[in-house]
């Protein structure tokens, strides 16, 4: 029975001063987000996600970005060494969080860098983007960490959003979605569904048919929900103008031991 835990992180005080690489910056309501991000995870736990929250970082402006942090592989927690330095701090929490779960824990080592939101899983498919948050000795890192386990590594190019799931997640059956005028390499995903909007590149499989997915993207959503999926809808309007998206606000842990 696979585990449903999913790591949440309350937003920082200074969370407005987040970091903002490829869109211009915005205003951000700090208390809007706050009320966002419990809306989100509320979803969460309605459909069935034990949420735990990792020990706030109220220091460092972008810790909300749970996902960035580590990446998971079976009961094995790999804790990232992220490429922006103002982040390097938000690692510990997280690793403490991680082991009193009883994950083995490894580590990105310098020169390597890895944010979580440059790994998409697709059963025991790796994909990595290579960008300007992830390095190739935090690719090379990666590889060795979760191949022995089993896992096929597939590195992928990201030049044109931060990270490889700013383009592109997957549905349940695995098909890879994503907007094309933010992707890199299409070609690479063996099958993959266009869809209309930016936003709608992005969705959290909560189990079954449902999809968490943000109120930006009405479009994709029934496109969705055409394909037979039930989008859960949630609004993340002030994440976004920090370049967040549905799966950054998290890290779903499936693969635990009982």
């Amino acid at each position: 029975m696979p585990s449903k835990k999913a790591l949440v992180r309350r937003p920082s005080p200074r969370l407005a001063e987040g970091l903002v690489t490829h869109i211009e910056r915005e205003r951000v309501d700090a208390d809007l987000a706050v009320e966002q991000w419990e809306e989100y995870v509320k979803a969460l736990r309605t459909h069935g996600w034990e949420t735990i929250e990792v020990d706030p970082a109220d220091d460092c402006p972008d810790s909300v970005f749970v996902e960035d942090t580590v990446v998971m592989y079976k009961n094995v927690a790999l804790i990232a060494r992220p490429g922006a330095e103002s982040r390097r701090d938000e690692t510990a929490g997280v690793e403490e969080a991680v082991a009193g779960l009883g994950c083995s824990v490894n580590w990105i080592w310098e020169p390597g860098t890895l944010e979580g939101g440059d790994v998409l899983k697709i059963g025991d498919t790796v994909y990595v983007g290579r960008g300007g948050r992830t390095n190739a000795a935090g690719v090379q890192q990666l590889r060795a960490a979760f191949e022995p386990l089993g896992a096929r590594v597939v590195a992928v190019p990201v030049s044109k959003v931060l990270h490889l799931k700013s383009a592109v997640t997957a549905l349940p059956d695995g098909t890879v979605i994503g907007h094309i005028p933010r992707m890199d390499a299409p070609s690479l995903f063996a099958r993959f569904l266009p869809v209309p909007e930016e936003a709608g590149s992005h969705v959290v499989l909560l189990g079954g048919a449902k999809l968490l997915m943000a109120a930006s993207a009405p479009k994709t959503a029934e496109l969705f929900a055409d394909l037979g999926y039930e989008p859960v809808v949630v609004d993340i309007s002030e994440f976004e103008k920090l370049e967040g998206c549905v799966t950054c606000l998290s890290v779903r842990l499936r693969g635990l031991y009982a």
